[in-house]
């Protein structure tokens, strides 16, 4: 199953998410997936929708996950249609007004951490894509990111708004990052991790007191659809921004104020 999905070059995090969910389903019935049928397929589904309470999206992904095992990797006579899924309800995405965003950056620590979720607020980018992002990604010229292996592993371009790149020449000066990657980990030649930004937004949200629900992996979306996120640059105001910073820093705090300032 690895091999299959390696040679149709599927995502890290899909590989890692389709074998937790196949190990797990062998554990239950102690048994090898091989010697299992679509009725303990069934089965299994009804275990994570009824005693686990998995959500829909997590149900879907097993399923996926199966799906893959037993038509591509074994083989088996089955189709499609033999693995329903959940129904998801279509929701809208919670957003945040231009106070909120304001507020949760305020409580942001880190200028690594602040400037890739001014990246992803900035030019709509998911926290996996940003914190990925290269020096050569960045063409001030044209005004554009490079986005490579996003949603779906395609690669495409996003605004780079002239508050965005004043915020990430500001950072570059600050913390010189080595190439290639604009957000490097402490690992050598490793990019910051996306879970360590997901931290810093968790821990950001609680100490921000808001009253909708800021946390991975949704915070990322809701700083993505929020209505004044114009990629012209950021609402705000310069007296939200706190305690005034070292002169050196302060485009990271600015970034929020551009749009004030403009408008």
């Amino acid at each position: 199953m690895i091999e299959d999905m390696r040679i149709r070059n599927f995502a890290t995090t899909t590989q890692r998410s389709y074998i937790h969910y196949v190990v797990e389903f062998a554990k239950h019935f102690n048994r090898s997936p091989q010697d299992l049928d679509l009725e303990a397929v069934r089965q299994y589904q009804v275990h994570l929708t009824q005693e686990r309470q998995l959500s829909p999206q997590s149900i879907n992904t097993f399923v996926s996950a199966v799906q893959f095992l037993y038509l591509t990797t074994l083989e088996m006579p089955w189709e499609k249609k033999d693995f329903p899924r959940a129904r998801l309800d279509q929701k809208l995405p919670v957003v945040l007004a231009p106070d909120e965003v304001q507020r949760f950056f305020d409580q942001v620590t880190g200028l690594k951490h602040r400037a890739v979720l001014l990246t992803c607020y900035g030019a709509g980018l998911r926290i996996s894509e940003a914190v990925a992002v290269k020096v050569s990604d960045i063409d001030s010229k044209r005004m554009l990111l490079r986005v490579e292996h996003g949603k779906g592993g395609k690669d495409r371009y996003a605004m780079l708004s002239p508050c965005l790149l004043e915020v990430l020449r500001a950072y570059f000066r600050i913390l010189r990052p080595v190439d290639p990657w604009l957000f490097p980990s402490w690992r050598p030649h490793l990019h910051l991790t996306a879970g360590a930004v997901q931290t810093a937004c968790r821990e950001a949200w609680q100490r921000s007191g808001l009253g909708k629900r800021v946390t991975p992996p949704h915070v990322a979306p809701q700083l993505r659809h929020s209505p004044t996120r114009a990629r012209r640059g950021y609402p705000g105001d310069p007296s939200l921004t706190g305690p005034q910073p070292h002169r050196h820093h302060r485009p990271l705090y600015r970034g929020l104020a551009c749009h004030h300032q403009r408008h």
